[in-house]
């Protein structure tokens, strides 16, 4: 049974979770919501370059720009 992305990401609401995007910028932090476009929103948000990390505190996030999202274990247990 094949589980639709906004019903996934349903059960990760108020999760932490680590966001790839396609400029290589990894974000982490806490999510608030999304669509059905995965466009997100993440709280307690902190970004990581190769250089710098920095704190961004809340972000909407377009989700054409997301290239993975990773759950913590229990999450993606509950997912499954």
């Amino acid at each position: 049974m094949d589980i639709p992305p906004h019903a996934l990401l349903e059960r990760m609401l108020q999760q932490k979770i680590i966001l790839q995007l396609k400029d290589g910028r990894v974000l982490a932090g806490r999510l608030l919501g999304g669509d059905e476009h995965m466009n997100l929103v993440l709280d307690e948000v902190e970004e990581k370059t190769h250089e710098v990390t920095r704190r961004l505190g809340r972000v909407v996030l377009r989700g054409s720009n997301v290239v993975s999202l990773q759950a913590p274990m229990g999450t993606a247990a509950k997912a499954a």
